[in-house]
């Protein structure tokens, strides 16, 4: 057996283990609870148990969400590192998430409340889309390493952070309907959620597998590009559409879970390299499998309170995002 094989061979199991931690955290997830419930009767909650409604209304759907909204933050943050070629950017680190929730915020003070089921995705999708434009023609502008675009980043959720804060005091009642997006979490979530978030999932499915097709071409130098045929700034704005699409869409149903697109990317390549064909699905798995852990023990650690995701994924990429300013920094040095 070659090298390459062997390489190859260990990709995939890597990949399989994440799957399995993934399911196996999913499984837990659904018998963690203030009433703790063994597999055994969750099997029978699932054929219509005495249980069936506490699982299927309340804990299945949380645990789903969890799954695709965090692999769906995972990607998003792998193609937004991939697009501005900076191991820093992921959505809330550049400001996207904090920008769907103004997109959010302005939509729960200023539409009615009957349109908000439709008009809120919008919102969202604006805010965040309205944020990465911004950010990527000041880099583009600027030529920022890494610190420059986190410091750009961070002053960008900051703006926006002010924003819904003045929403915050000028409308309070009204604003509060939008703190679901600002708390982080995916308590409270239902079969509705799940099914719409999946939907979107499923649009964004084909500019998913164009992106992954293009990850590798993308860590090209913008000459290797042109030289094969291919626009830079084609490849760049696809990236940037497609991962702020998947950024919209996960914190429409759990808000802005701190990190996890930073994390997770970086996780999958020291677990399965970086070719695009192991990175992008060890990726997605690892936004899942984050996510999961992130809920799980946001519900085990203070019971019988809960801590919301988004804390508990802070807690771990807070020092990491410190890591890799540090790491920076001593390269451009």
């Amino acid at each position: 057996m070659t090298v390459l094989e062997n390489r190859s061979r260990s990709r995939i199991h890597v990949i399989l283990l994440l799957g399995l931690l993934a399911t196996g955290l999913a499984l837990a997830g659904i018998c963690a609870g203030a009433v703790p419930l063994s597999p055994p009767e969750v099997l029978d909650a699932l054929t219509g148990g005495p249980n069936g409604f506490v699982v299927l209304q309340y804990r299945l759907p949380r645990v789903a969400v969890a799954i695709l909204a965090g692999a769906a933050l995972a990607l998003s943050g792998l193609f937004l590192q991939a697009a501005v070629r900076n191991p820093l950017a992921s959505p809330d680190v550049i400001g996207v998430t904090k920008g769907a929730g103004l997109g959010a915020m302005l939509v729960a003070v200023l539409v009615p409340p009957g349109a908000h089921l439709w008009a809120t995705p919008i919102g969202v999708v604006a805010g965040a889309a309205a944020v990465t434009v911004l950010l990527l023609r000041f880099s583009r502008r600027a030529g920022a390493h890494g610190t420059t675009l986190a410091l750009a980043g961070i002053a960008i959720a900051a703006l926006a952070a002010a924003a819904m804060q003045y929403l915050m005091a000028v409308f309070p009642q009204r604003a509060d309907q939008a703190m679901v997006w600002l708390a982080g979490s995916v308590y409270g979530s239902t079969g509705t959620d799940v099914a719409a978030l999946t939907v979107w999932l499923v649009v964004c499915l084909p500019g998913v597998v164009v992106c992954a097709r293009l990850l590798d071409l993308a860590g090209l130098g913008d000459d290797s590009q042109t030289s094969l045929g291919w626009s830079p700034r084609g490849i760049r704005v696809l990236l940037v559409v497609v991962a702020v699409a998947l950024a919209a869409g996960a914190v429409a149903a759990v808000g802005g879970i701190g990190f996890l697109g930073l994390l997770a990317p970086h996780l999958a390549a020291r677990l399965a390299g970086r070719r695009a064909k192991w990175l992008v699905p060890a990726t997605a798995l690892s936004g899942a499998v984050v996510l999961s852990l992130a809920d799980l023990a946001g519900r085990l650690v203070a019971l019988p309170n809960e801590l919301p995701a988004g804390v508990v994924a802070a807690v771990v990429g807070g020092p990491y995002l410190l890591f890799i300013l540090l790491r920076e920094a001593r390269v451009h040095a």
